[in-house]
């Protein structure tokens, strides 16, 4: 399975629109994560003329957007469990206080295999206490500079998870 990884898109804020080179790279995946900080809903729209979307719920974007946004989606894709959150357990506040994964409890609960997050607009892929965690950076604000950045793709089959970030 071939999954496009964006997060941070801040759009209408940064920039008005997706880049294209987005939508070039994301081109044949079988489904898209946005790992928050969307702004504006036509962003998952756009996405979805490729392929079907989920979306984390940002610290900047507004609750009840939508069906396809919810604070953290648990998928199970592959044989593996992924978490699509906006703010990684593994991010340090500023305060330095560390944002810390609630406990998961009822049907649904999962240890997870793999972690997608955003919010840091850097790329981060790192495997900790049997986790990979996965931070595409941002298409229009990596490092919070504005201009081209960075997404990602993950490809999953039965028990491997293989990560490109791709610079735009």
């Amino acid at each position: 399975m071939r999954i496009g990884l964006i997060s941070d898109t801040h759009i209408p804020e940064v920039e008005y629109a997706l880049p294209d080179r987005v939508m070039e790279v994301f081109q044949g995946v079988d489904l898209i994560l946005h790992a928050g900080d969307i702004y504006a809903l036509n962003v998952l729209d756009d996405l979805e003329g490729i392929a079907p979307v989920l979306a984390a719920l940002g610290d900047d974007d507004y609750a009840g957007v939508g069906k396809r946004v919810k604070k953290r989606h648990i998928l199970e894709l592959e044989g593996q469990v992924l978490w699509l959150q906006h703010i990684s357990p593994l991010f340090v506040a500023p305060e330095g206080k560390e944002n810390e994964t609630p406990p998961e409890s009822g049907p649904n609960a999962s240890r997870p295999d793999i972690i997608i997050s955003g919010h840091e607009h850097r790329t981060m892929v790192e495997r900790s206490g049997g986790v990979l965690y996965i931070n595409s950076g941002s298409p229009t604000l990596l490092n919070y500079k504005k201009g081209l950045g960075t997404v990602g793709i993950l490809e999953l089959s039965a028990g491997k998870a293989d990560v490109e970030i791709i610079r735009l």
